[in-house]
């Protein structure tokens, strides 16, 4: 299983703000191209475990800073969908 979790996390540091458009859409989040782009450029090199709860904790309040608490709320979502 640990493969996986470090394919999936490797991702998310690389994440582009299209892919993360095709995920939300995929998975029926609602963000923009803006909100996208910002996400995506603050996760780009970033090594984290959104397995870890207060990783993905910590996580989701720095993308609430940088775009707003509801659109953070939405990643999370999708975050969780990454994990199950």
């Amino acid at each position: 299983m640990a493969i996986f979790e470090n394919i999936i996390n490797h991702k998310i540091g690389n994440i582009t703000a299209d892919e993360l458009l095709k995920y939300a859409s995929q998975f029926n989040i609602s963000i923009t191209k803006a909100q996208a782009e910002k996400i995506a450029g603050y996760l780009r090199g970033k090594k984290v475990n959104i397995f870890n709860v207060s990783e993905r904790s910590a996580l989701i309040k720095q993308i609430a800073r940088i775009t707003s608490p509801e659109t953070a709320k939405e990643v999370n979502k999708l975050f969780v969908k990454f994990t199950k």
